[in-house]
This record gives C-alpha cells, structure tokens and sequence, in this order.
C-alpha cells in the first residue's frame, strides 16, 4: 500500500518574527567624530558646519553629547561637568575669551545646526539645563561665558529656546545663597541689553517666570529694594532699576488702593486711614505729589453712583468730599500740594461728564472744611496753566472768587 504525500501550496514562504535590533550606544565614538571634524578644520566654523551636514553621524541618538562637544570641547561624563576620557578639541565656548563678539559666531553656528535638525533644540535645552544647575563647578570667567552665550542665543531667537525651562535652574537655593545666580543674571542683562530693549527684556522674563521675583535672585540678606537699585546701578543698569522702582510703586499703589477702599466702605476712623496711608507711603516712598492724586482717586472710586440720576450723583460726590477732607488735609501740607490737588480735580471734572458742574461746590468745600488756602484758590484762578475745561470752571467759580477778594479787601 502506497502512502499519499499530503498536498502543499507552492510559492508560500514560512514568515518568521523580525526582531529590533538596537544599535549599540557608544557616545565616545560619537564625540571622538565631532572633535576630529573640529580638529580637521581647525576651529573654522562654517566649514566644522559643513563637514558636519555630509557626515553620517547620528545626531538623533548623541544629542546632548554633541552639545556637550560644542560647549566643553568633549563629551562630559555621567551627571558631572567633568570631562570624560577621549579626543579633546580647544575651539569650544567654554574655552574661548568672555567676549559678545567670540561667543556670538558659535550662536550663528548652532543657529544653522538647528535649522537642518530642529529636533536637536532639546537636547540643546538639556545641556544648557544641566550646565546651569551646576555652575557652582565653573570658573568666574567660564560662567560669564555662559551667560553670554545665554544672552545672545535669546538675542538671537535660536530656533524657539524656552526661557521657562532654561531658567528653571536658577531658582536652586544653594546656588542664590552663593551669589552665583545674581552674577550670572547680572551678566545675562547686561549682554541682552546692547541689543534688545528693556520691554524685550521683561518678555523673556515673563516667559521664564522671573520678572516678578527678581529679588528672590539675590541672597536672603540682601533681598531688599536698596540693595536691588544699589547692585544694578553699579552694574550700569538704571533702566532695570527703574522698572523695579515703577513695579514695588504699582503693587503698593494697589495694595493701599485695597485698603483704603475697604476702609472707606466700612467707615473706619479717620485717624486709623491716616496711618494706612503713612506706612505705605513709607514703604514704596511715594512722591508727595502722587500721594495727593492718588488719594483723590481712591476717594472718588468709593462713591457709591446711582446711574444717571445727576442730583443723588453730586451729592454723593459731595458728601465724600465731606467725609474724608481731614484725610486729604493731612497729605496737602504745602501750597503746591493744594495746587496739584485743584489741578487733578480740574482734570478729573473735565473728563467725567459726572462731575463736570460741580467743580466750584468742591472747591469751595475743601475751602470750608481747610484743605483749600484761600491764596491756593486765587493763585489757580489767576495763574493756572491746565487747559483742561479752565474757561468753564473759571466762569463757575467767578462768585466764589468774588468772595474771597472782597473779604481780602475787607481785611
């Protein structure tokens, strides 16, 4: 008895499971490559660039480590700054001179790195992430370095560089006690500043949610406005110091504003809003002059409006007035001040259509309650230089003046 062999399909090929097979991690040769490109082209970047384009090396893999070979002229060992074993090229930022006009064609470099491999942005953010959360470990110069280079890759827009996770390290506590981060910021402004404004300036450090603690850069001893204006004039950047300045102004203009206003609502003693006043002015050492506006300006966004009825409107107005004229006495302690009191209720008379026919009834209410001086209200009569509405303000206190001159001449 034959056997029958069992029928088979022709052409059918056995499929066997393909397995990934990772090519082995070697970040030495990698950087060994690098270096020598460096090495072969003695440093010339553009042609380092090139070389770099026509070569074969994954760059995908080795990211952090040709940035390390970029910034210390060799990859660095695991975790450290220090410099592993392997070719060693002397063309790198860190060993170059501490200067904008060195540093920046090593910028322009890696601007056109980034433009043929984009992806390679974050592995440049890692680096730089890396190196300045140890900058305790750089020399004095090498840290200016990188806080030049910082400067001007953020001059330069390199290829979309946050500020926020760049940043992110400075805020490490041993690095501020030391006084390293405010040297390093320091350098950073004063670089970013020759090419940029100060509003652009203040657009990185929104990014990088610095500019609203700047003083937490500095070591907790000296964490205070003085010491803020003292380094950074000496440092020669006044328009920073005057951002500061106009900033501790608003927040405490608005913290006074706050409390003054839930004061008024809850009709608190007087005595107790003076000294209110008092510690804030103190604190943010407000002008004399702005402390007469700004009261005036709290003191009028407290009126309680009704709508369009204009009667219940000015004797609103006009009770405020009133209520809180010891306030405004205690704060108009010279002529001028008086002056500049009339000038912004003028103005503010003028621009609210509210208030614009009560300007002689306030007048003469701060005259009566001795806020006013009578030469105060002449002087501005006679003398005032604001056009806001003059004619029609000097026409509705015209009897009121009268007044007053006839009793001079009677005295």
């Amino acid at each position: 008895m034959s056997s029958k062999e069992k029928p088979t399909l022709g052409g059918t090929r056995i499929k066997t499971r393909k397995r990934n097979i990772a090519a082995p991690l070697d970040p030495a040769s990698f950087s060994d490559a690098v270096v020598q490109i460096y090495l072969d082209n003695a440093g010339d970047l553009e042609l380092v660039a090139k070389s770099l384009e026509s070569s074969d090396l994954n760059f995908s893999r080795y990211g952090d480590t040709f940035f390390e070979v970029v910034f210390k002229g060799a990859r660095t060992q695991p975790g450290t700054i220090k410099l592993d074993e392997g070719e060693c090229h002397p063309y790198s930022i860190i060993d170059c001179e501490p200067k904008r006009e060195v540093i920046l064609p090593s910028v322009i470099y890696i601007q056109k790195i980034l433009r043929r491999r984009p992806f390679l942005i974050k592995n440049l953010e890692n680096v730089m992430q890396r190196f300045l959360q140890s900058l305790e470990l750089f020399e004095e110069n090498e840290r200016k370095k990188l806080a030049i280079f910082t400067a001007l890759a953020f001059s330069q827009k390199l290829s979309g560089l946050p500020p926020e996770t760049v940043f992110q390290p400075l805020h490490k506590d041993n690095l501020i006690a030391k006084g390293l981060v405010l040297s390093f910021i320091t350098d950073f402004f004063k670089e970013y500043l020759v090419d940029n404004s100060l509003d652009d300036l203040i657009s990185i450090l929104k990014r990088g949610k610095m500019e609203d603690n700047l003083l937490d850069f500095f070591p907790s001893l000296k964490r205070t406005p003085e010491a803020f204006s003292e380094h950074f004039t000496k440092a020669g950047l006044l328009s920073l110091v005057e951002y500061n300045q106009k900033k501790i102004f608003e927040v405490t203009l608005k913290e006074m504003k706050s409390a003054l206003t839930s004061q008024m609502a809850e009709e608190a003693d007087i005595s107790v809003v003076i000294e209110t006043v008092k510690q804030h002015v103190k604190d943010a050492k407000f002008p004399d002059v702005e402390v007469v506006r700004i009261l005036w300006d709290i003191m009028m966004d407290a009126v309680q409006w009704s709508g369009k009825n204009q009667q219940q409107n000015a004797n609103a107005a006009l009770r405020q007035v009133k209520t809180w004229s010891k306030l405004l006495n205690a704060f108009c302690s010279t002529g001028k001040l008086e002056l500049e009191l009339m000038y912004k209720i003028q103005v503010q008379c003028y621009e609210d259509a509210k208030l614009m026919k009560l300007f002689p009834e306030i007048i003469k209410s701060l005259y009566d309650q001795d806020v006013l001086a009578e030469n105060t209200i002449l002087h501005w009569f006679r003398k005032g230089t604001n056009p806001k509405g003059r004619q029609t303000f000097v026409k509705g206190l015209e009897p009121f003046v009268k007044w007053l001159e006839e009793a001079e001449e009677e005295d």
